[in-house]
Order: C-alpha cells, then sequence, then structure tokens
C-alpha cells in the first residue's frame, strides 16, 4: 500500500500567527501518527516562517514511524538533516522569496551538484529524494545523480484534474513507468487532495508514497484530524 506522509507545515503556519506553542507541533506530530499516519514531513525554510529549525529536532524522538525532511540543500540544511538524520531527505529547488513549491529539478542541467548532495546524505545512510516534474528525462537525470527515489511534482495533475483526469496524469503514467524501469522508488506530492488522489493511485504503478500537507490539513478544520487521515489512507 502507498504511504501517506503528512506534511505539518500548515500547523506550524498557525501557530506563529500567535507566537506561543498552540497549536503543538509535536502534539500534532504524535497525533497523526496515532491517527495512522505512516510518516510526517516538514519542510524549514530559512526565514522559518512556518517549521523552525528546533521544530525538526523537537519533533525527531516523537517519530514512530518515519521522518521525511523537505528543502533546498542550503549548507545549513545540510548541517542540520545530518544531525537530526531522519528516515529521507527530499531535495527541492526552491529559493528563500518562493511561498510554495512552484518547480522540479532540472537533474540534467544540476546533475554534479545533485551527485555531491546526494552522496553526503548517501555516506550518512539517509534515503534521498529528489523532487521533479513528470519528464522522462529528469527521471533519468536522477538516476544518474543516484537518487533513491523521486518525488513527482503533482501540482499540474491536479490543476487539470477536473478538466480531463485521463490526459492529466499521462506524464505521470510515464515517469512512473521510466523510474520503475530504472529502479527508483517513486513519491509524489503537492496539492494531491481528497478528490483527485484516488484517481492518481489507482493509475500509478509502484507509487510508495505521497505527502500531503495543505489539503489534509484544511479538511482537518472541518472533518477533524482523525478522521481526516483515515478518509486519506482509505484513499490509498
Amino acid at each position: 500500500m502507498t504511504k501517506l506522509s503528512v506534511n505539518i507545515n500548515k500547523i506550524a503556519t498557525i501557530r506563529n500567527a500567535r507566537g506561543g506553542d498552540v497549536p503543538s507541533l509535536v502534539g500534532a506530530a504524535i497525533n497523526c501518527q496515532k491517527f495512522g499516519a505512516d510518516g510526517i514531513t516538514v519542510h524549514p525554510r530559512p526565514d522559518e516562517r512556518h517549521i523552525t529549525k528546533k521544530d525538526v529536532f523537537d519533533i525527531k524522538p516523537i517519530i514512530k514511524t518515519e521522518f521525511n525532511i523537505e528543502g533546498y540543500p542550503s549548507p545549513d540544511f545540510i548541517k542540520m538533516v545530518l544531525k537530526v538524520r531522519p528516515e529521507q531527505v527530499t531535495l527541492v529547488p526552491d529559493g528563500p522569496d518562493v511561498i510554495t513549491s512552484c518547480a522540479g529539478w532540472n537533474t540534467i542541467k544540476f546533475q554534479h551538484y545533485l551527485k555531491e548532495i546526494i552522496s553526503i546524505f548517501k555516506d550518512a545512510e539517509i534515503r534521498t529524494s529528489i523532487f521533479i516534474d513528470p519528464k522522462i528525462e529528469m527521471v533519468e537525470g536522477a538516476k544518474i545523480c543516484g537518487a533513491d527515489r523521486i518525488e513527482l511534482y503533482t501540482e499540474e495533475y491536479a490543476a487539470n484534474f477536473f478538466i480531463n483526469k485521463v490526459n492529466s496524469i499521462q506524464p505521470y503514467v510515464l515517469a512512473a513507468k521510466k523510474a520503475t524501469e530504472l529502479d527508483i522508488g517513486i513519491n509524489a506530492g503537492h496539492d494531491l487532495s481528497l478528490e483527485n488522489l484516488g484517481f492518481f493511485v489507482k493509475n500509478i504503478p509502484n507509487l510508495k508514497e505521497v505527502s500531503i500537507g495543505h489539503a489534509l490539513i484544511s479538511d482537518a478544520i472541518y472533518l477533524g484530524l482523525e478522521n481526516t487521515i483515515q478518509m486519506y489512507k482509505r484513499l490509498l
């Protein structure tokens, strides 16, 4: 079964709006796992506008499933990941001024850079995933870079799902098939929701993990966190 990693960035956003520790990020991570999440994802950014470095270190001891840290591999990020030693690190090409992830890596143009970064994490026995657009050449580049997995950037799929879901998923099917041929694990994330997740999972072969934050936390406001996580799990 495809695993569900819950991204708790938005909970940190709510907390930071007032300061203090309400809602508790550690408490949220504990409850997400208790309610059925297979992992916890965080994406700390340099300005700490949601997840802070302290959060990353605070969460690590309570993880009973898998911890996935996403981010741009700056020297500070690399140092933090090596200290925390999560089960997975996901490399995302976001600059510090980006509101949310908006593109995947060009694994051909940045091949030497990514290869060097990935080797650092591999030496530390941390599984490494690269955030990419659903293009065959980007999957092939990820293999050359030495990535253990790719994370397919699903914003375009989600944006076009209600227009033509069959057409919108085709690039992802082809990218997933290529990844399977090259023996690379497949993750996916960005704008996956209760409306579009089921179709995606049914059509993407060998999908190991989806990382979902914004939609899931938004649904939880109306439906409750435990119920929402179980609804997403049923789709998987």
